[in-house]
């Protein structure tokens, strides 16, 4: 073997790992507890559920303007999207609600 191949083999090999240990650099980061992150994760998904849901209820309004639903499927998916927001605004509020005392 040349100089010049072993040079460009060692270079690939080299690439290779520093490509692995990119990769793999977030499965050894530390983070934070899952403890802590509990109660966030928690409120983030409320929170994300009540946007969801909100926006699927103007949406849903859009596409019945646009005639893409009938009065029947707008009602019936406002009400579905409805107790959907509903469900995590009533979890938000006892969260706070727990917090506050």
């Amino acid at each position: 073997m040349t100089p010049a191949v072993l040079a460009v083999f060692a270079l690939g090999v080299g690439i290779v790992i520093a490509v692995a240990a990119f990769v793999a650099a977030p499965l050894w980061a530390g983070g934070a507890p899952l403890e802590a992150l509990e109660g966030v994760g928690e409120r983030e998904r409320w929170e994300r559920q009540k946007r969801q849901a909100l926006m699927a209820i103007r949406e849903t309004e859009l596409d019945h303007q646009m005639g893409k639903l009938s009065d029947e499927d707008l009602q019936r998916m406002r009400a579905r999207f409805e107790q959907q927001a509903l469900e995590a605004i009533d979890a938000l509020e006892r969260e706070q609600a727990r917090r506050s005392r």
